[in-house]
């Protein structure tokens, strides 16, 4: 039998995803299943964007250009320049999903065996760019006790190496929450100057930000030009998961232009999202501060009830729609799994996304949880009343 390759054995497994099987027993039981689990908002999608792709004229559902579509790239550059970021159209790449954004940046700046820092936790799935990539993962430790704020730099400088290409962070963080200040960034912008290195950010969490702060994108630092690299998407700003589209933004000519190859070997990113998202670009300000307002409820009354279970950690977000959770188990993967296969309250249960698999450090956040929330309050209540009761009983 012919063998796998060892890239493939290497690939790690969702951890969002990989407990799906067991949900489904649950529900095949009859249960109702509070999903806490994935970053899949109930916010509807603006309207605008559906009766785009309804009243579409096309004969034929054609290629779009490689980079996409002028018309597109040209309003993502004037949505931009409402967020005080100054591009063109031509510093834009439009992807398919955040996530082929990432594998796009990944391939043009850094080689096999070659190293990008990541504070940690970070988005699960940036395991599996980086086993695509062949590129290996140099961790920095975040903290629940300082709410995951960004590590002092100095723990950065200790781990570059003459093989460091990058250092990547989320803003706001998936799955911390966590909202970098503009001081942050300047830290970071000074350090990738000094050793020259890129400076990625996913910044698809860019309209969720709370408590009265504002997002600072690296594309507003001066002087990151040939050294910023942004990633971005629809599918959270607009709720609209489903379109896989996403953009990669750089002013560095090199970067843009070799990023093109790799979405000229896939043709194209998909036409008629592009038409549902351009459409989107045109969502009025209301919407927005309609989500906002939603969110930051949900967080609170998610964190209040959170901190009413004796022996739990919780860091609060000030962005995004996900907080990490500390719990007092051993092992979180296999309470996420019990909490499935084995619990339920009322006919009721929980599924939450264990940490572990938002590090690369081994045996680090084994005891921690992510939890999205993307459910209404009434929801949250009842998950967290699940999830206290199911601590009561639990026997790691």
């Amino acid at each position: 039998m012919p063998n796998i390759s060892n890239k493939g054995l290497s690939m790690p497994q969702s951890p969002i995803r990989k407990l799906v099987p067991y949900a489904e027993l649950a529900y095949s039981k009859g249960k109702t299943v509070y999903h806490l689990n994935i970053g899949q908002p109930d916010i509807k999608t603006p309207q605008i964007a559906m009766d785009a792709v309804k009243v579409h004229s096309l004969d034929i559902l054609a290629y779009t250009r490689s980079e996409g579509s002028d018309e597109y790239r040209t309003k993502i550059a004037n949505y931009y320049s409402k967020h005080d970021i100054n591009i063109t159209k031509h510093d834009i790449i439009v992807t398919t999903g955040g996530s082929e954004a990432l594998l796009f940046a990944f391939g043009s700046v850094m080689d096999t065996d070659d190293e990008i820092i990541i504070p940690e936790p970070f988005y699960a799935n940036y395991n599996g760019f980086s086993t695509a990539s062949g590129v290996k993962i140099v961790p920095v430790i975040s903290k629940i006790e300082d709410n995951f704020a960004l590590p002092p730099i100095e723990e950065f400088e200790k781990l570059i190496t003459p093989k460091t290409k990058a250092i990547l962070i989320c803003n706001p963080g998936n799955p911390t929450g966590y909202l970098y200040s503009k001081e942050e960034i300047k830290k970071l912008a000074d350090i990738v100057k000094k050793h020259d290195l890129f400076l990625i950010a996913d910044e698809v969490y860019r309209e969720f930000a709370y408590d009265g702060i504002k997002h600072y994108s690296i594309l507003q630092e001066e002087g990151l030009d040939e050294h910023a690299i942004v990633i971005d998407s629809v599918s959270k700003r607009y709720s609209m998961c489903g379109a896989r589209i996403g953009c990669l933004v750089s002013r560095n000519k090199a970067v843009i232009a070799t990023a093109l190859k790799f979405a000229q070997a896939r043709l194209s990113p998909p036409t008629l999202a592009q038409i549902a998202s351009e459409a989107a670009l045109d969502t009025p300000q209301s919407y927005f501060d309609d989500v906002i307002n939603e969110y930051v409820k949900r967080r609170n009354t998610l964190i209040s009830e959170l901190k009413k279970i004796e022996g739990l950690k919780v860091a609060t977000p000030k962005g995004a729609f996900y907080c990490i959770v500390e719990l007092p188990v051993k092992n979180s993967d296999d309470f996420a799994q019990w909490l499935l296969e084995s619990f339920d309250v009322n006919g009721e249960t929980v599924m939450v996304a264990p940490a572990g698999g938002f590090y690369s450090s081994p045996g680090v956040g084994l005891n921690q949880i992510r939890i999205a929330y993307v459910l209404k309050e009434e929801s949250l209540i009842k998950a967290v009343h699940i999830l206290k009761e199911a601590l009561k009983v639990y026997q790691d």
